[in-house]
């Protein structure tokens, strides 16, 4: 086994989820790039192996049970363990029309589902098939991608930021997805792994054609939260050290 710690990141290839794999690198982790596009997977694993870092991808389709069979299958047999488990794909499939965001009362149940299955049902069923090895680390660390657009302290709050952003289906996702987060962590709270939900920021990607931050800035608080010492943070949503409301 190896004595380097072992990090997956799921969709890894691009964004957030490169520049989180290319920070825990520079730390001497040994990254694990799940990507369900193959080209592109071994693409990014050879663009950080370039720069040194002890990089190898993984194909991994969060929506796709065999893949996640036989990702969890590889790793164990290679490894025997995970340390760092960053649940970072994602998707936001909001409807528009006029260019403006549909609201709740419009948002189609079949663009809920979609979301649904892959930021929650697909998060969860991926967590549960990576938890035994999980545990098999020393500390293990889950880290799941989620945003403050799921707070509903925040979303009720008139005199908050997000007050008038609302995207219905990524954002009551990602709320469901904080929920599983303070229900893994209570449930693993004996155990020497943490669980935690990390903001990234409004980050310039694909996904966010506004964003303000850079990646680098994104990927900060996931790296923190895959790194985290026995004291820190268990159960919690954090953006950049900043504990934010559920």
């Amino acid at each position: 086994m190896s004595e380097k710690k072992i990090a997956l990141i799921t969709g890894a290839n691009r964004g957030i989820g490169f520049e989180t794999a290319r920070q825990l690198g520079q730390q001497g982790i040994t990254v694990l790039l799940g990507a369900r596009d193959a080209e592109k997977g071994k693409a990014a694993a050879e663009t950080l192996r370039a720069e040194g870092i002890d990089a190898e991808f993984v194909r991994l389709d969060v929506d796709d049970a065999a893949t996640r069979a036989a990702a969890r299958k590889q790793i164990e047999e290679k490894y025997g363990r995970l340390d760092i488990l960053i649940n970072n794909a994602g998707v936001m499939l909001d409807e528009r029309e006029n260019g403006a965001i549909q609201p709740p009362s419009r948002t189609s149940a079949e663009v809920f589902r979609r979301t649904f299955e892959t930021n929650f049902f697909n998060v969860v069923a991926l967590t549960q098939e990576f938890l035994p090895l999980v545990k098999k680390a020393a500390a293990g660390r889950i880290v799941f991608l989620s945003s403050i657009l799921g707070s509903l302290a925040l979303h009720a709050d008139p005199a908050s930021p997000i007050y008038d952003f609302k995207v219905p289906a990524y954002d009551i996702s990602k709320t469901a997805l904080n929920g599983y987060v303070v229900h893994l962590a209570h449930e693993l709270r004996e155990t020497p792994v943490k669980v935690n939900a990390a903001h990234p920021g409004s980050v310039l990607t694909e996904m966010n054609a506004y964003g303000e931050l850079t990646v680098e800035e994104g990927a900060k608080t996931s790296v923190d939260l895959a790194t985290l010492s026995p004291r820190g943070y268990n159960g919690k949503l954090i953006h950049l050290g900043q504990e934010l409301p559920w």
